[in-house]
This record gives structure tokens, C-alpha cells and sequence, in this order.
């Protein structure tokens, strides 16, 4: 399951799409959205992507996980266009034949896809918005 999309995520059947009878271990990271940046409240966050490029990014990725970091299954959702405080904006499960790879796996897809996939995020406070990016 890879997908990036403007319909809310069901953490459920990510999470789902992950398990296995081989797998004993499964991971799900869910970023959401908070309602301040340091000291600015937050009213609302904007996601936009180029699509295809980031589909093609992420299956990349979950190719990597899969083959140098022991994940055996992988789900990536991202959300897409206007969110409110305590929507989900990611998620990511991993599962593995044991915990340390999933938990590695699962940090690592986090990390790299915020640094390397094709999706923007604006952050909307009471006094004006502001582009936000993670890439060095």
C-alpha cells in the first residue's frame, strides 16, 4: 500500500496491509497534525505534492527498506491538500521478522521521505503561513 492522497487515512488498514503469519513484529509511525510550532499556534497545515514523483520516490524507498533494512512489508500514506489539528498527515507501518528492523525500518522511511520525496507543507497561525521544509 503507497499511496498520496486527499482522503483521510485509515491507520487501520495500514496497519493491516503489513501483517503476516511470517511477520512477528510490525511497526506504525503517525505523524499529525499539532496545534503550535514553538511558541505560534497552528490553525491548519496545507500538503501539496507532485504526485507521480512521489509515488515513484516512496516505492524506492520501501524497495531500500526492504532490501538493507530487514522489512519485509511495507504501507506509506500521505496525505494531500488542507488539514486540521489532530488529522493524520503520514503513516507508515513496517513489519519484520523481529522488532529492531521494523523500528529501524519504520524511522528510516520517516526520516529519508521527509528529506527526499516531492511533498510541501504550509503552516497556517493566526498572523500569517509559512512554508515548511525538512530537506537540508
Amino acid at each position: 500500500m503507497i499511496a498520496v492522497q486527499a482522503e483521510p487515512i485509515d491507520v487501520a488498514a495500514v496497519l493491516a496491509a503489513v501483517e503476516g503469519e511470517s511477520e512477528g513484529a510490525a511497526v506504525l509511525f503517525v505523524g499529525r497534525v499539532r496545534d503550535h510550532t514553538g511558541p505560534r499556534s497552528v490553525t491548519h497545515l496545507d500538503y501539496e505534492a507532485y504526485g507521480a514523483m512521489a509515488i515513484s520516490e516512496i516505492e524506492q524507498l520501501v524497495r531500500q527498506a526492504q532490501h538493507d533494512r530487514g522489512a519485509a512489508r511495507v504501507a506509506v500514506v500521505h496525505r494531500t491538500g488542507r488539514l486540521e489539528i489532530g488529522e493524520a498527515a503520514v503513516a507508515i507501518a513496517v513489519s519484520s521478522a523481529h522488532r529492531p528492523a521494523a523500528f529501524e525500518a519504520c524511522r528510516w522511511l520517516i526520516d529519508t521521505l521527509k528529506q527526499r520525496v516531492p511533498i510541501w507543507k504550509r503552516e497556517s497561525f493566526e498572523d500569517g503561513t509559512e512554508w515548511v521544509s525538512d530537506r537540508p
